[in-house]
């Protein structure tokens, strides 16, 4: 799917209960960065175009004979409906449209020309792509004013109002219509989208009060079918402002299902996607550890590149908390500032419980930049007691940390940052109080490629008994990339320099330590090529050999503390790579060959990528001596072969994908990992993954998940996610979901365990009013990232704001 350039957030604002369709993935409206900020001129609006002068000398026809109709043209001002568009059916449209006139049709057409005239019988007015239909229109033509009576119906492409008698001044565009029925068509704009927004009702009067302005009394509006809606807005009075994209509702009640849901007194909400202050629909739901939620948020647009929302929760078990988010995006910065505080909490105890959070980006120009990130919370316990999502209940630390860059455009660039974490569980990591950091990347003789890195960090840790010091780094490489496009051989060499000063020595004396390690590698690989048919298709198919040697000397790194090292993952990445260790704090010896096959599927036609197989080994000719987290050099390794890896992954049929991927021990011949998936997606909202984990003595857990069509406009959603080892359920979710067009009412069941003897339960409920609101608390979040595949069944309206799902 595309990827948007600017950042889309969580929801859209309206008072109480109004909230237009939203065109992208679930979040707050975009903020938009000015005109003026960014240097750019403010388009001024187009001037209305003035009313030609009356024609004298123009004829008027009439007759009275109904199988020869008459017509009338004279100009005149623009029409009461301003949105140009074709005219809806090809009977109403004028075959020879001109600005600023104005043309009547009849069966019998009387008066005088520049005083009044009577058209009877299927009369049309026509003016600039507006048409008038009714049984009998009188028109004055020095007033510009219409009446009409019989059959009305004021049309501007796929608009159309209908009542009984309407007058109006076409000059003015005021006037009024009788107990009218209307339809109002737009385009919602919204993420890169277009979705068409209708809006429709009937109304005791509507007054006409300007270009794009309306005034109802007694009125309705829905964006559901304008028969029998199942909800609407009734209101005493309603003013619709097509020019901004506002409504205006008063002495209003929403009406679901003919049963009133909620009463409003006044409520301003958006018609086409646009953003409002206001209240947004509040949000309820229930757990097992916070009891009845409700969350009444209020959204503040404060301008279009900057907004805040309050959010006010209340916890029956715990208490009142509050909450807030405040946005904000120019042509040089943006970032997002969120808080919540819950005064005293019923369940624990404590008197103050909090989080909070700061994450700013910025240009500083002349090739200056910095980002703030900053997290905290009152206590380790704060997201696994407060918050409803596994995401962030799993959480074990809570990054902050400050960075400034430069880049000179050039080949090089330089940093400088602070970082610690807060530890909500486990060791807490080392701070790096600060880090200082140089690098570059430059084109040398004969196609070569140098890269330089180095830096400098100061170690800290709050911990007395750990170890503290300063650690200076370099690391120079170059490289040959040679080859053509069927086969690579790239030599690289380098030199890994590092030098240590320790507050805290780690040997009687012994303050510095220094490290200089040579490292080689040598990646060569070759294409082969053959045409094949699979499935039918014509493909190519690839044969993809690699071999990759790396040889690095053993040094003696028992005096080195181990401030950030830690061992990579063993995967298809890793083992074609110098270092097995993370970090700068070890280096491991290595003389080895890496072995590897990789053949590929690729459709002819297309281009694309079918199926994809890949095997993998490396050889060792040597142990290796250098150990992670001890004080002296004990063996980690004496075998002469690595774990051996194969995947297999891609679309095996149509609607078919499968991924999977395996680690084997040839030395104790036993399956170290192995992981499978497998989607079934068949069409929209139709999705089966099953999933198989393995870790030796680690874990073994079987994953199952699907969103299936039910019955008529009933879906299913589903997950069931069970640890075979501890006989357990990690996660489970259970749903259904209605579509209604114009609605969507969604229940949700959610049950995952936040540690190996606590469970968090939870249950949302959610009725999305399309293009108003949504009530209820919002599984949409949760839905998407539990079920691989998932289609939301209409365009969200409303999603979370801070910290919740």
């Amino acid at each position: 799917m595309p990827t948007a350039k600017r950042w889309t957030l969580r929801a859209i604002p309206l008072l109480l209960a109004a909230l237009p369709a939203a065109g992208t993935a679930a979040g707050l409206p975009a903020l938009v960065i000015p005109a003026d900020l960014m240097g750019a001129p403010v388009a001024a609006p187009k001037p209305k175009p003035k009313p030609a002068a009356p024609s004298a000398t123009e004829p008027v026809r009439r007759t009275s004979a109904p199988q020869n109709r008459g017509a009338a043209r004279t100009p005149q001002a623009a029409p009461v409906m301003s949105r140009p568009a074709a005219p809806r059916a090809a009977e109403t449209a004028d075959p020879s449209p001109v600005l600023g006139v104005t043309t009547i049709d009849a069966d019998r057409i009387v008066g005088q020309q520049d005083v009044e005239l009577v058209a009877e019988g299927g009369a049309v007015l026509r003016r600039d792509g507006a048409v008038l239909t009714a049984d009998r229109i009188t028109y004055r033509e020095a007033l510009d004013e219409v009446d009409a009576e019989g059959n009305v119906e004021l049309r501007r492409g796929e608009d159309r109002l209908s009542g009984p008698k309407v007058r109006m001044r076409m000059d003015e565009q005021t006037g009024e219509l009788q107990t009218p029925s209307y339809e109002i068509h737009r385009i919602s704009r919204k993420g890169g989208i277009e979705r068409p927004v209708t809006g429709s009702g009937q109304a005791s009067v509507i007054r006409f009060e300007g270009e794009n302005q309306y005034r109802l009394e007694d009125a309705t509006w829905s964006t559901c079918q304008p028969q029998d809606p199942d909800w609407y807005i009734k209101a005493g009075e309603l003013d619709l402002d097509y020019d901004r994209e506002v409504g205006v509702a008063r002495d209003s009640t929403v009406v679901f299902k003919d049963t009133p849901i909620f009463y409003m007194p006044w409520v301003e909400f958006p018609l086409v996607a646009q953003r409002k202050s206001g209240f947004l629909p509040p949000t309820f739901g229930t757990s097992n550890k916070s009891g009845v939620e409700l969350t009444v948020p209020y959204y503040w647009n404060i301008a279009p590149n900057y907004d805040a929302t309050l959010v006010p929760r209340y916890i029956s078990r715990r208490g009142l908390q509050l909450g807030g988010q405040y946005r904000y995006l120019t042509d040089d910065m943006q970032g997002t500032m969120s808080a919540e505080w819950l005064n005293g909490d019923s369940v624990t105890g404590q008197s103050n419980r909090a989080a909070g959070s700061i994450r700013h980006q910025q240009t500083f120009g002349y090739g200056f930049s910095g980002s703030l990130d900053l997290n905290g919370v009152s206590d380790k316990e704060y997201f696994e007691d407060l918050s409803s999502r596994l995401a962030v209940a799993a959480q074990t630390s809570l990054l902050r940390q400050a960075v400034l860059s430069y880049s000179s455009g050039d080949w090089w660039s330089a940093s400088a940052m602070v970082q610690s974490f807060q530890t909500l569980s486990g060791d807490e990591p080392y701070r790096r109080l600060p880090r200082l950091a140089l690098g570059g990347d430059r084109s040398v003789w004969g196609g070569g490629e140098f890269n330089l890195n180095t830096e400098y960090v100061r170690f800290a840790h709050p911990d007395a008994g750990k170890p503290e010091g300063d650690r200076i780094t370099l690391n120079p490489t170059i490289q040959w990339p040679l080859g053509t496009s069927a086969y690579t051989l790239t030599p690289k060499f380098g030199v890994h320099y590092t030098r240590y000063d320790l507050s805290t020595p780690l040997t009687v004396g012994k303050e510095s330590v220094t490290r200089a390690v040579p490292t080689f590698s040598l990646d060569s690989s070759v294409v082969f090529e053959r045409d094949a048919t699979w499935g039918g298709r014509d493909m190519i198919q690839t044969m993809e050999p690699r071999l990759y040697y790396a040889y690095v000397p053993y040094r003696d790194q028992s005096d080195i503390p181990n401030f950030d090292s830690g061992l990579f993952d063993f995967n298809f990445a890793q083992i074609f790579s110098e270092n097995i260790f993370s970090g700068g704090d070890r280096i491991a010896n290595a003389n080895q060959l890496t072995a590897a096959v990789t053949s590929r599927f690729i459709d002819a036609e297309t281009g694309a990528e079918r199926l994809r197989m890949a095997v993998g080994q490396r050889f060792y000719f040597e142990d290796q001596r250098v150990a992670l987290n001890t004080t002296s050099d004990a063996g980690e390794r004496t075998n002469r072969r690595s774990d051996f890896l194969a995947a297999l992954g891609g679309r095996i049929g149509e609607i078919t994908t499968l991924d999977t991927a395996w680690q084997y021990n040839p030395e104790d011949s036993q399956t170290e990992r192995f992981s499978a998936d497998l989607r079934f997606q068949p069409g929209f909202a139709k999705v089966v993954n099953l999933g198989y984990r393995y870790t030796r003595d680690v874990l073994r857990d079987i994953d199952i998940s699907a969103q299936w069509p039910i019955s008529g406009r009933w879906y299913g959603v589903a997950r069931y996610n069970r640890s075979l080892r501890d006989h357990r359920v990690t996660e489970a979710l259970g749903g259904l979901e209605y579509n209604a067009d114009c609605w969507v009412f969604r229940v949700v069941l959610h049950r995952f365990a936040t540690n190996a003897e606590d469970v968090t339960q939870a249950i949302f409920l959610q009725l999305e009013l399309n293009g108003l609101a949504s009530v209820g608390s919002s599984p949409l979040d949760l839905l998407r990232r539990t079920v691989g595949g998932y289609g939301t069944i209409n365009q969200p309206m409303a999603d979370p704001v801070f910290g919740r799902e």
